[in-house]
Protein backbone atom coordinates (compact mmCIF):
# COMPACT_ATOMS: atom_id res chain seq x y z
CA UNK A 1 0.00 0.00 0.00
CA UNK A 2 0.90 3.73 -0.48
CA UNK A 3 0.48 6.05 1.98
CA UNK A 4 -2.94 7.58 0.55
CA UNK A 5 -3.99 3.80 -0.01
CA UNK A 6 -3.39 3.19 3.64
CA UNK A 7 -4.52 6.65 4.91
CA UNK A 8 -8.20 5.50 2.98
CA UNK A 9 -8.00 1.74 4.65
CA UNK A 10 -7.69 3.42 8.52
CA UNK A 11 -10.78 5.98 7.05
CA UNK A 12 -12.97 3.11 6.39
CA UNK A 13 -12.09 0.68 8.83
CA UNK A 14 -10.50 -1.80 6.39
CA UNK A 15 -7.56 -3.73 6.66
CA UNK A 16 -4.20 -2.04 6.04
CA UNK A 17 -0.82 -3.46 5.33
CA UNK A 18 0.43 -1.89 8.53
CA UNK A 19 -0.98 0.90 11.02
CA UNK A 20 -0.01 4.34 10.36
CA UNK A 21 0.61 7.23 12.45
CA UNK A 22 0.35 10.41 13.17
CA UNK A 23 2.65 11.75 16.16
CA UNK A 24 3.06 15.76 15.96
CA UNK A 25 5.54 18.59 17.89
CA UNK A 26 5.36 22.35 18.00
CA UNK A 27 8.18 24.20 16.26
CA UNK A 28 8.44 27.17 18.18
CA UNK A 29 7.81 28.52 21.55
CA UNK A 30 4.32 29.47 23.00
CA UNK A 31 5.51 33.05 23.14
CA UNK A 32 5.75 33.04 19.56
CA UNK A 33 2.53 32.11 18.98
CA UNK A 34 1.38 35.58 17.79
CA UNK A 35 4.09 36.31 15.60
CA UNK A 36 3.53 34.72 12.19
CA UNK A 37 2.48 38.07 11.19
CA UNK A 38 5.16 39.70 13.18
CA UNK A 39 8.21 38.39 12.98
CA UNK A 40 9.59 36.79 9.39
CA UNK A 41 12.30 34.58 11.20
CA UNK A 42 9.52 32.37 12.95
CA UNK A 43 7.68 32.05 10.53
CA UNK A 44 10.78 31.25 8.56
CA UNK A 45 11.63 28.96 11.27
CA UNK A 46 8.34 27.31 11.22
CA UNK A 47 8.68 26.44 7.73
CA UNK A 48 12.23 24.52 7.31
CA UNK A 49 11.00 22.71 10.69
CA UNK A 50 8.76 20.78 8.97
CA UNK A 51 10.78 20.39 5.88
CA UNK A 52 13.22 18.86 8.42
CA UNK A 53 10.74 16.62 9.74
CA UNK A 54 9.82 15.20 6.32
CA UNK A 55 13.05 14.09 5.49
CA UNK A 56 13.81 12.65 9.11
CA UNK A 57 10.49 10.83 9.35
CA UNK A 58 8.90 9.92 6.04
CA UNK A 59 5.56 10.19 7.81
CA UNK A 60 2.49 8.62 6.71
CA UNK A 61 -0.08 12.25 6.57
CA UNK A 62 1.65 15.37 6.16
CA UNK A 63 -0.10 17.69 8.55
CA UNK A 64 0.71 21.50 8.27
CA UNK A 65 1.69 22.79 11.78
CA UNK A 66 0.90 26.33 11.74
CA UNK A 67 2.11 27.60 15.45
CA UNK A 68 3.17 30.91 14.82
CA UNK A 69 -0.28 31.52 13.27
CA UNK A 70 -2.28 29.68 15.08
CA UNK A 71 -4.05 32.16 17.62
CA UNK A 72 -5.85 34.08 14.84
CA UNK A 73 -5.22 37.83 15.83
CA UNK A 74 -8.94 38.56 16.55
CA UNK A 75 -9.46 42.06 17.45
CA UNK A 76 -10.99 42.19 21.53
CA UNK A 77 -10.02 45.56 22.41
CA UNK A 78 -13.58 46.86 22.47
CA UNK A 79 -14.79 44.19 25.18
CA UNK A 80 -15.28 45.72 28.65
CA UNK A 81 -17.62 44.10 29.72
CA UNK A 82 -19.82 40.69 28.38
CA UNK A 83 -22.11 42.15 25.95
CA UNK A 84 -19.26 43.51 24.08
CA UNK A 85 -18.38 40.10 22.99
CA UNK A 86 -20.44 40.14 19.96
CA UNK A 87 -18.74 43.36 18.58
CA UNK A 88 -14.92 40.80 18.41
CA UNK A 89 -13.37 41.77 14.85
CA UNK A 90 -11.13 38.73 12.74
CA UNK A 91 -8.90 39.61 10.64
CA UNK A 92 -9.81 40.45 7.18
CA UNK A 93 -9.47 37.81 4.04
CA UNK A 94 -6.73 40.69 3.11
CA UNK A 95 -4.74 40.26 5.86
CA UNK A 96 -1.21 39.43 6.41
CA UNK A 97 -2.41 36.61 8.84
CA UNK A 98 -4.21 34.70 6.17
CA UNK A 99 -1.48 35.61 3.29
CA UNK A 100 0.61 33.79 6.09
CA UNK A 101 -1.91 31.32 6.57
CA UNK A 102 -1.73 30.29 2.34
CA UNK A 103 1.89 30.74 2.39
CA UNK A 104 2.51 28.41 5.12
CA UNK A 105 0.36 25.75 3.53
CA UNK A 106 2.02 26.62 -0.04
CA UNK A 107 5.54 26.18 1.06
CA UNK A 108 4.84 23.03 3.35
CA UNK A 109 2.45 21.46 0.69
CA UNK A 110 5.58 21.61 -1.75
CA UNK A 111 7.66 19.33 0.17
CA UNK A 112 5.69 16.52 -0.45
CA UNK A 113 5.07 17.47 -4.28
CA UNK A 114 6.47 14.19 -5.44
CA UNK A 115 4.50 12.18 -2.96
CA UNK A 116 0.84 11.20 -2.76
CA UNK A 117 0.33 11.72 0.59
CA UNK A 118 -3.26 12.29 2.71
CA UNK A 119 -2.45 16.18 3.69
CA UNK A 120 -4.22 18.23 6.22
CA UNK A 121 -4.17 21.86 7.49
CA UNK A 122 -4.40 22.70 11.25
CA UNK A 123 -7.32 25.22 12.24
CA UNK A 124 -8.70 25.35 15.46
CA UNK A 125 -12.78 26.41 16.96
CA UNK A 126 -12.94 29.86 17.77
CA UNK A 127 -12.98 28.99 21.33
CA UNK A 128 -9.02 28.62 21.18
CA UNK A 129 -8.50 32.06 19.85
CA UNK A 130 -10.88 33.91 21.69
CA UNK A 131 -9.87 32.48 25.27
CA UNK A 132 -6.44 33.64 24.38
CA UNK A 133 -7.47 36.78 23.21
CA UNK A 134 -9.42 37.74 25.77
CA UNK A 135 -7.09 36.34 28.13
CA UNK A 136 -4.20 39.03 26.84
CA UNK A 137 -6.77 41.30 27.27
CA UNK A 138 -7.09 41.75 30.31
CA UNK A 139 -5.39 44.27 32.32
CA UNK A 140 -4.54 40.95 35.13
CA UNK A 141 -4.24 38.20 32.29
CA UNK A 142 -6.96 36.28 33.79
CA UNK A 143 -8.62 33.30 31.88
CA UNK A 144 -11.95 35.32 31.69
CA UNK A 145 -13.72 33.95 28.81
CA UNK A 146 -15.77 31.34 30.81
CA UNK A 147 -16.95 34.03 32.67
CA UNK A 148 -17.58 36.37 30.27
CA UNK A 149 -19.42 34.03 27.93
CA UNK A 150 -21.61 32.53 30.94
CA UNK A 151 -22.63 36.57 31.75
CA UNK A 152 -24.09 37.16 28.12
CA UNK A 153 -24.29 33.70 25.98
CA UNK A 154 -26.14 35.43 23.33
CA UNK A 155 -23.21 37.90 22.85
CA UNK A 156 -20.76 34.99 23.23
CA UNK A 157 -22.30 33.43 20.11
CA UNK A 158 -22.23 35.96 18.33
CA UNK A 159 -18.78 37.08 18.65
CA UNK A 160 -18.02 33.25 18.24
CA UNK A 161 -20.32 33.01 14.97
CA UNK A 162 -18.57 36.18 13.72
CA UNK A 163 -14.72 34.37 13.99
CA UNK A 164 -16.40 30.69 12.87
CA UNK A 165 -17.29 32.88 9.36
CA UNK A 166 -14.01 34.41 8.95
CA UNK A 167 -12.49 30.96 9.73
CA UNK A 168 -14.65 29.24 6.49
CA UNK A 169 -13.58 31.53 4.87
CA UNK A 170 -10.05 30.68 5.08
CA UNK A 171 -11.09 27.45 4.87
CA UNK A 172 -12.71 27.89 1.47
CA UNK A 173 -9.75 29.94 0.00
CA UNK A 174 -7.50 26.86 1.39
CA UNK A 175 -9.30 24.13 -0.25
CA UNK A 176 -9.95 26.40 -3.57
CA UNK A 177 -5.75 26.89 -4.13
CA UNK A 178 -4.60 23.59 -2.39
CA UNK A 179 -4.66 20.33 -2.87
CA UNK A 180 -5.79 19.60 0.45
CA UNK A 181 -7.61 16.32 1.85
CA UNK A 182 -9.04 17.97 5.05
CA UNK A 183 -9.00 20.17 8.17
CA UNK A 184 -7.15 18.64 11.08
CA UNK A 185 -10.16 20.83 13.35
CA UNK A 186 -8.91 21.41 17.27
CA UNK A 187 -11.60 21.50 19.38
CA UNK A 188 -12.18 21.91 23.17
CA UNK A 189 -14.15 22.48 26.50
CA UNK A 190 -10.92 22.19 28.66
CA UNK A 191 -11.43 21.56 32.39
CA UNK A 192 -15.44 22.93 31.91
CA UNK A 193 -13.98 26.09 31.00
CA UNK A 194 -18.11 26.46 29.67
CA UNK A 195 -20.59 24.45 31.42
CA UNK A 196 -21.72 21.18 29.15
CA UNK A 197 -25.66 23.02 29.28
CA UNK A 198 -23.84 26.34 27.43
CA UNK A 199 -21.37 24.44 25.43
CA UNK A 200 -23.90 22.75 23.86
CA UNK A 201 -25.85 25.73 23.03
CA UNK A 202 -23.34 27.89 22.19
CA UNK A 203 -20.20 26.44 20.94
CA UNK A 204 -21.26 23.32 19.61
CA UNK A 205 -23.99 24.71 16.73
CA UNK A 206 -21.23 26.84 15.61
CA UNK A 207 -18.46 23.79 15.37
CA UNK A 208 -20.88 21.46 13.97
CA UNK A 209 -21.76 24.20 11.22
CA UNK A 210 -17.35 24.32 10.49
CA UNK A 211 -17.39 21.03 10.40
CA UNK A 212 -20.02 20.46 7.89
CA UNK A 213 -18.86 23.05 5.80
CA UNK A 214 -15.23 21.36 5.98
CA UNK A 215 -17.07 18.50 4.71
CA UNK A 216 -18.63 19.55 1.83
CA UNK A 217 -14.62 20.24 0.13
CA UNK A 218 -12.83 17.59 2.09
CA UNK A 219 -13.05 15.49 5.36
CA UNK A 220 -12.64 16.68 9.23
CA UNK A 221 -10.01 14.89 11.04
CA UNK A 222 -11.30 16.04 14.81
CA UNK A 223 -8.96 16.87 17.37
CA UNK A 224 -10.17 17.13 21.27
CA UNK A 225 -7.66 18.72 22.88
CA UNK A 226 -6.42 17.67 26.00
CA UNK A 227 -2.92 19.31 25.98
CA UNK A 228 -1.25 18.97 29.19
CA UNK A 229 -3.89 16.88 31.16
CA UNK A 230 -6.76 19.05 30.23
CA UNK A 231 -9.70 17.25 30.52
CA UNK A 232 -12.81 17.24 28.27
CA UNK A 233 -16.55 15.54 28.48
CA UNK A 234 -16.23 13.89 25.31
CA UNK A 235 -19.90 13.23 24.88
CA UNK A 236 -20.10 16.43 23.95
CA UNK A 237 -18.25 15.54 20.81
CA UNK A 238 -19.65 12.06 19.81
CA UNK A 239 -22.88 13.47 17.66
CA UNK A 240 -19.90 15.99 15.60
CA UNK A 241 -19.80 14.59 11.72
CA UNK A 242 -15.64 14.06 11.57
CA UNK A 243 -14.33 11.31 9.61
CA UNK A 244 -11.87 10.05 12.50
CA UNK A 245 -11.01 11.63 15.87
CA UNK A 246 -8.13 11.77 18.22
CA UNK A 247 -8.08 12.54 21.82
CA UNK A 248 -6.13 12.22 25.02
CA UNK A 249 -5.97 8.62 26.37
CA UNK A 250 -4.51 10.05 29.09
CA UNK A 251 -6.08 13.00 29.83
CA UNK A 252 -9.78 11.70 29.74
CA UNK A 253 -8.42 7.84 31.21
CA UNK A 254 -10.68 6.72 27.89
CA UNK A 255 -8.13 4.27 25.94
CA UNK A 256 -8.51 3.84 22.01
CA UNK A 257 -10.72 0.44 21.86
CA UNK A 258 -13.38 2.47 24.71
CA UNK A 259 -12.99 5.97 22.43
CA UNK A 260 -13.72 3.98 19.54
CA UNK A 261 -16.83 2.14 20.97
CA UNK A 262 -18.13 5.91 22.30
CA UNK A 263 -17.74 7.74 19.02
CA UNK A 264 -19.56 4.68 17.32
CA UNK A 265 -16.93 2.81 15.92
CA UNK A 266 -15.17 5.60 14.07
CA UNK A 267 -11.49 5.73 13.13
CA UNK A 268 -9.53 7.03 15.81
CA UNK A 269 -6.00 7.97 16.78
CA UNK A 270 -4.10 7.98 19.41
CA UNK A 271 -2.30 5.83 22.14
CA UNK A 272 0.57 7.59 23.69
CA UNK A 273 0.81 10.28 26.53
CA UNK A 274 2.08 13.83 25.49
CA UNK A 275 5.13 13.28 27.55
CA UNK A 276 6.75 10.39 29.15
CA UNK A 277 7.34 7.20 26.92
CA UNK A 278 7.10 8.55 23.92
CA UNK A 279 9.64 11.20 24.61
CA UNK A 280 12.24 9.43 26.61
CA UNK A 281 11.47 5.52 26.41
CA UNK A 282 13.78 3.13 24.68
CA UNK A 283 13.21 1.84 21.52
CA UNK A 284 12.27 -1.32 22.65
CA UNK A 285 9.86 0.08 25.68
CA UNK A 286 8.29 2.40 22.62
CA UNK A 287 8.21 -0.49 20.48
CA UNK A 288 6.61 -2.92 22.90
CA UNK A 289 4.14 -0.13 23.14
CA UNK A 290 2.99 -0.07 20.25
CA UNK A 291 2.15 -3.45 20.40
CA UNK A 292 0.24 -3.66 23.76
CA UNK A 293 -1.94 -0.85 21.93
CA UNK A 294 -2.14 -2.98 18.51
CA UNK A 295 -3.50 -5.79 20.84
CA UNK A 296 -6.03 -4.08 22.70
CA UNK A 297 -7.65 -1.95 19.79
CA UNK A 298 -7.06 -4.18 16.62
CA UNK A 299 -5.67 -2.42 13.51
CA UNK A 300 -8.67 -1.65 11.36
CA UNK A 301 -9.67 2.29 11.73
CA UNK A 302 -6.27 3.03 13.96
CA UNK A 303 -3.62 5.47 13.85
CA UNK A 304 -1.08 5.53 16.82
CA UNK A 305 -0.42 9.12 18.03
CA UNK A 306 -0.17 10.99 20.97
CA UNK A 307 -2.86 12.64 23.38
CA UNK A 308 -1.80 16.07 22.08
CA UNK A 309 1.77 17.77 20.31
CA UNK A 310 4.91 15.97 21.91
CA UNK A 311 7.77 18.31 23.02
CA UNK A 312 9.65 20.55 20.64
CA UNK A 313 12.50 19.03 21.34
CA UNK A 314 12.17 15.46 21.10
CA UNK A 315 14.30 13.39 18.98
CA UNK A 316 12.52 12.32 15.90
CA UNK A 317 14.09 8.72 15.44
CA UNK A 318 11.10 7.68 17.73
CA UNK A 319 8.08 8.61 15.37
CA UNK A 320 10.51 5.82 13.03
CA UNK A 321 10.38 3.09 16.05
CA UNK A 322 6.50 3.59 15.77
CA UNK A 323 6.21 3.10 12.52
CA UNK A 324 8.63 -0.10 12.94
CA UNK A 325 7.02 -1.07 15.53
CA UNK A 326 3.44 -1.25 13.69
CA UNK A 327 5.27 -2.62 10.49
CA UNK A 328 6.93 -5.90 12.81
CA UNK A 329 3.13 -6.15 14.58
CA UNK A 330 1.34 -6.57 11.26
CA UNK A 331 3.94 -9.16 9.75
CA UNK A 332 3.79 -11.26 13.18
CA UNK A 333 -0.18 -11.31 12.71
CA UNK A 334 -0.67 -12.04 8.90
Amino acid sequence: MNKRERFEAFLHNQPVDYVPSGIFHHYMPSQEWLAGTKEPRSFEKLVAGQLVTKRRTDPDICKIMNDVLMIMPIDVSMVKEPKDLKDVIPPAMDSLYVSRTLELTERVLKFYEDEDIPSFVTSFAPIFSLRHRLEDNDPDHRDVMGELFAADPQAAYDGMKTVAERTMEIHQKLFDEFPLDGIYFSVNNQNSVLSDELYREIAAPIEKEMIADINKHGITFMHICGTRGQTNNLKLFTDYDFAAVNWAVYSENISLKEGKELFGGKPVMGGFAQTGLIYAGTEEAIKAEVKRILDETGQLGVMIGADCTVPMDIDEKRFVWVREAAQEYAAAHR
